[in-house]
């Protein structure tokens, strides 16, 4: 420590003393001054109050914080179903309700993009994956899209803020700037990037390194969204354009339906603090976490947290008992998300056991075969227990919910798979709007032009027949 000690400064100094993480500078002497400048920026920007909260919960083992229900006691909470006429009231009354809130411009958007794309063979953020099945549009250009078809359609811009890491934040900021955003207004785009927190070894509680200068780090989830959209200006941002409403969705699910009108009447008519869409399970083992009601209070429960009998225990008419599949698709009120994000407890921490890659004493890169330390993430519905209303809105999967997430080849949410759902979706509209398609034919809807089937029936006359693969799209209106 003498020769970093004359470099480091001395409130770090001082807090490394006291976390006993000096062995972090093990290395200093053979770093030039960008190493020592980098690790110390790293080093820096640590919460060491907060870090004292990762080696309690590593020390314990404790994989999530425990939860504020009871789920032997828990039961899935009431659903309003999108586009059923039993719901009081009806979706007529909450697409009206939707359409009014859009065009009055309260209703921001928060597109969660921190992840790479690695296992799907891109080298950078997961939203320059390819996924369009015809265009080969990537996830970014898909999403974006639906935005500028709500703008066409109401007359005001939805702003939009978009979380990346530490991992994609320079090359989606180069992807924007080079795409023009997509066709986005850039006045409505805010991109902010959420924190990092340290991998610790499981054995010793030392932070470990994957370079000499560099720390072994990954991002703190899609709860991190909260903390980094309140610490970048975002919340006083979505406030100076007018928003009330913000609605979150992920980077892998290019059929996600955050702007939907009935979700956002249904929202609104119930004065929710935080609405969220799920998808129906049908078998116990499906990997999505589940939302539960007891006493009054709702949470969702990670899959791998659900006990299997508790899993797998149907109702009398067969469905699972709890069934309402989580797909990080929500809406908060502006206000609630303000509240949530002036406490410095709205997310409690979750530990996964993991294997990281780590440099040993001699400077040797090791990559574990098995998990050999702790990394941390909070998730942003654990705000769930803390709003005054939660309404849960189910939808059909095969209309919101295609989640990228594993390699072709790969048993579900792999490329093949996306691409199906997305030619299924396009051929369910078209059909709607009495449009045949051949078999086996490839179509794509153009996500910047296609709202809904209204806007497929303007482009395309009832009874056209499409024989060969194409990407439709809706007549632009004159200027």
């Amino acid at each position: 420590m003498t020769d970093a000690a004359a470099v480091v400064p001395a409130p770090l100094a001082s807090a490394l003393a006291r976390a006993g993480q000096e062995r972090v500078l093990r290395f200093w002497p053979t770093l030039d001054a960008a190493g020592r400048s980098r690790l110390l920026g790293q080093l820096a920007v640590i919460d060491w109050d907060e870090f004292e909260t990762l080696q309690r919960l590593a020390s314990r083992r404790q994989p999530a914080p425990p939860a504020a229900i009871d789920l032997a006691a828990a039961t899935t909470p009431p659903c309003l179903r999108l586009r059923d006429p039993a719901n009081a009231p009806g979706p007529a009354v909450a697409v009206a309700t939707g359409e009014r809130l859009l065009a009055a411009g309260r209703v921001g958007a928060i597109l969660v993009a921190g992840g790479q794309g690695t296992r799907l063979g891109c080298h950078g953020p997961k939203g320059l994956v390819a996924a369009g099945p015809v265009s080969g549009a990537n996830l970014f250009e898909l999403l974006f899209g639906k935005l500028r078809a709500v703008h066409r359609r109401f007359g005001r811009r939805v702003p939009l803020a978009i979380m990346t890491s530490s991992a994609t934040d320079a090359a989606t900021r180069r992807f924007l700037g080079e795409s023009g955003h997509c066709g986005l207004d850039p006045d409505f785009v805010h991109v902010f990037r959420q924190h990092d927190l340290p991998a610790i070894d499981a054995a010793t509680g030392a932070i470990l390194l994957d370079a000499p200068d560099r720390l072994a780090l990954a991002p703190d989830g899609h709860g991190g969204m909260l903390v980094a959209l309140h610490e970048s200006g975002g919340l006083d941002w979505f406030g100076r354009h007018g928003v009330e409403h913000l609605a979150s969705f992920q980077v892998d699910n290019p059929l996600a339906l955050p702007l939907d009108r009935e979700f956002l009447g249904y929202h609104a008519l119930s004065r929710a603090d935080f609405s969220t869409q799920v998808v129906s399970k049908r078998e116990p083992g499906e990997r999505v976490g589940v939302v539960v009601e007891q006493g009054g209070r709702h949470a969702v429960v990670e899959y791998s947290d659900l006990p299997p009998a508790l899993a797998a225990e149907r109702r009398p008419d067969g469905r699972l008992r709890f069934h309402a599949g989580s797909i990080a698709v929500h809406c908060f009120t502006k206000a609630f998300l303000d509240r949530a994000a002036a406490r410095r407890d709205s997310l409690p921490l979750h530990l996964a056991h993991k294997a990281v890659p780590y440099l040993d004493e001699l400077g040797t890169l090791v990559r574990p075969a098995t998990p050999n330390a702790f990394k941390f993430e909070r998730f942003i519905f654990d705000l769930m227990p803390l709003a005054r209303s939660v309404t849960v809105v189910e939808i059909d999967a095969c209309d919101g919910f295609a989640p990228l997430k594993n390699p072709a080849g790969s048993a579900a949410d792999a490329p093949e798979h996306v691409h199906a759902a997305l030619v299924d979706h396009a051929r369910r509209l078209l059909a709607e709007a009495g449009v045949t398609v051949a078999d086996g034919v490839d179509v794509e809807l153009d996500s910047a032009t296609i709202l809904d089937a209204a806007d497929v029936a303007a482009a395309l006359p009832r009874g056209t027949h499409i024989a060969t693969p194409q990407v439709i799209r809706g007549m632009i209106p004159r200027t």
